[in-house]
């Protein structure tokens, strides 16, 4: 049927039977886990019938509620992806040793270290910051959903889709062996022809649209739906690391778009933006690639520094202390971040005066992070502290993030990065601040917010093995390669010559596995939970006594959020009512005007697959068609924009009258 080459080509493009890796062991076994248990799912739903709910009610859901948890359930799913090749990497680095070259071929390595990176970062990392935001913060304003509930739903099926692309390159072809910055000219053409590269350029485009369309509407919504009252300096904290970090996310991602753009240039149409010759500059990738890599830092620590700024108050009892110098240093953090990115090559060989400038602005932005945690220990200090489980990884993530700040004040002098930046320094520096910043953040935000979004709080003993499993395994992991990379052993290599290195690996490996238990005790404490969530359950609407606006609906919240839209009088609102005797109000509800639910979101994210998919193989046809499609499914969603309410002339008179008894302080 295909004996003609042109043909195949044509239907086909590069694809061929060859992209199917039956020749991989570790592939092989996985695909058919992952076959087995995908199945297992689909039948699982299909006999509890519930197909058509979560299409209903999850899938084409516009309430930001919902979206949120759907993000934070994409990034456990991948983190159990990404975290499995942590595992493989330690397990490969611990066993090659002494002439034995470990289970992992160089080419299979390469893959691994670099879809870790990947993953963690955009598909574990920012899903996760995105579910918090997008659950808190309409919560924290006294909206009633974000600006665009529509585009919400887009972001979170455009991120989906980015995902599921890399997840295809797992089982179809390769992934990139690069890095997880893909600097050319290894990212090139010439160096890799293969479709590894492009999985990670159109995967990053795919899920770059939806976040940066999610920060577009974070920052409508932060901006122009407040609730009366809620002037920016009465903002809860969270809210303001989620328009500072939104602010970010709208400045740098535009820049990621352009340069993968450019390196799609120069693989698919033979330009030399990137390469040695006939006029590229690979290193001006890598200037493009940190200006939007270093706020892309910022992006994912800002809300968990938000995060714990509500644990403290909340669990020590007391205001948060120095409410305005938070909210300064969150501006000058984000306004220091684009003032940094040099110092990732600072042996790019750009002279004395340049690495000197960025090394002082490096260590200059340390100064806020510092004044951060300041005033979370003076909150703490002479509070009736609970060490609950958000509590506990706040205090973990202050001894841990001071280390990381440390070591990175050390790498941000120019000569010591000259000896330690390509080290395995510079991995554990970096995890230090990732995983002892923002996923001890992220996992203190699922502790505290988990009884707001289910109405039952999560399992404590299981949340404390997952902490303390978590917390110890990571010193086990990463301290160890503070003392290689010390000792000048290079990263990214996956064979050793030196036996006495061994140990620290062997320690790094367990480490891990005793994080893998973390993650496993995390799992268990979804499953107990929801088995006990009758006993966990939460009648107050406020199980901790959270210190803004949240608390003052039900949990969960109803989909309007507010009945009556809340008047705020300080930045402290739990403090404010409590002093007020603020009431919730029972009267005077006026339904919201929201678009209807729509499929519209995972059509578009269906269609982008497919899209990619054409791109990467060269399959023309397929690539012209979904882009066509893409168009029209677009532009026909404009007619189904219906607003479905109406507001009777009593509930406005209701509401008015409410509002005035609000204002005069009389409820």
């Amino acid at each position: 049927m295909f004996s003609n080459p042109d043909l195949y080509k044509f239907i086909f493009g590069r694809l061929t039977l060859d992209a199917i890796p039956y020749h991989e062991p570790i592939l092989v076994v996985t695909f058919i886990g992952v076959a087995i248990g995908g199945i297992a799912l689909l039948g699982a739903l299909t006999y509890f019938r519930l197909w058509g709910y979560l299409w209903k009610e999850w899938f084409t859901s516009i309430d930001h509620k919902k979206i949120g948890i759907m993000y934070i359930i994409l990034a456990l799913i991948m983190l159990l992806r990404g975290f499995s090749d942590a595992l493989l990497m330690r397990a490969q680095q611990a066993l090659a040793f002494n002439g034995s070259e470990g289970y992992l071929p160089p080419h299979h390595y390469d893959q691994v270290f670099t879809a870790h990176g990947v993953i963690m970062i955009f598909f574990v990392a920012m899903p996760m910051v995105t579910g918090l935001m997008n659950f808190v913060v309409p919560l924290q304003i006294g909206a009633r959903d974000v600006s665009f509930p529509f585009l919400n739903n887009f972001s979170f099926w455009m991120t989906t889709a980015g995902a599921i692309i890399i997840m295809i390159s797992l089982f179809i072809g390769e992934f990139a062996r690069t890095g997880w910055l893909a600097y050319p000219p290894l990212s090139g053409a010439t160096y890799s022809p293969g479709v590894g590269v492009d999985y990670y350029i159109w995967g990053l485009q795919v899920a770059g649209i939806g976040t940066l369309l999610s920060g577009v509407n974070l920052v409508a919504t932060i901006v122009k739906m407040r609730a009366p009252g809620m002037t920016m300096m009465k903002m809860p904290i969270f809210t303001w690391t989620a328009l500072c970090t939104n602010v970010l996310i709208v400045a740098a991602f535009p820049v990621l778009t352009a340069v993968l753009a450019l390196l799609s240039l120069d693989r698919y149409a033979g330009t030399n933006f990137f390469t040695n010759d006939l006029g590229g500059n690979p290193m001006m990738y890598v200037n493009l690639i940190w200006i939007w890599g270093h706020p892309e830092v910022y992006i994912l620590i800002l809300p968990a520094f938000g995060v714990f700024s509500e644990v403290v108050a909340t669990f020590a009892s007391k205001r948060l202390f120095g409410y305005a110098s938070m909210v300064y240093a969150t501006v000058v953090i984000t306004i220091l971040s684009y003032l940094v990115w040099l110092h990732h090559f600072f042996t790019m060989g750009s002279g004395a005066s340049v690495n000197s400038f960025f090394g002082i602005t490096t260590m200059i932005i340390s100064i806020p992070t510092g004044a951060k945690l300041f005033n979370w220990l003076f909150t703490m200090y002479r509070g009736r502290i609970r060490f609950e489980v958000p509590m506990l990884w706040t205090v973990a993530f202050m001894v841990t993030f001071t280390i990381g700040g440390m070591t990175g004040v050390m790498l941000a002098v120019p000569p010591a990065d000259f000896v330690l930046h390509n080290s395995l320094f510079l991995i554990a520096h970096f995890h230090n601040v990732i995983i002892g910043g923002v996923l001890f953040g992220m996992f203190a935000g699922i502790a505290y917010w988990f009884p707001k979004a289910f109405g039952f709080k999560l399992d404590p003993f299981w949340g404390k093995m997952s902490f303390w499993f978590w917390v110890v395994g990571f010193y086990f992991a990463f301290m160890p390669l503070y003392v290689l990379g010390l000792m000048g052993v290079t990263r990214r290599v996956s064979q050793f010559d030196d036996p006495s290195l061994q140990i620290y690996f062997i320690i790094a490996a367990l480490g891990a596995v005793m994080i893998a238990i973390g993650i496993a005790s995390f799992l268990i404490q979804l499953v107990v939970s929801f088995i006990k969530r009758e006993e966990l359950r939460d009648v107050t609407g406020d199980p901790w006594n959270g210190r803004t606006l949240e608390w003052s609906t039900s949990s969960p919240p109803p989909e309007y959020n507010f009945a009556l839209t809340p008047i705020v009088y300080d930045h402290d609102a739990w403090w404010d009512m409590k002093n007020r005797g603020y009431k919730r109000p029972t009267e005077g509800f006026i339904p919201i005007h929201m678009p209807k639910s729509t499929g519209t979101g995972i059509i578009l994210g269906v269609l982008s697959i497919a899209f990619a998919f054409g791109m990467i193989w060269y399959i023309w046809w397929l690539a012209a068609i979904t882009f066509t499609a893409m168009i029209v499914v677009t532009i026909g969603h404009t007619f189904n924009y219906k607003r479905d309410f109406h507001i009777p002339a009593d509930e406005v008179v209701k509401t008015e009258a409410e509002r005035t008894k609000l204002l005069a302080g009389q409820v």
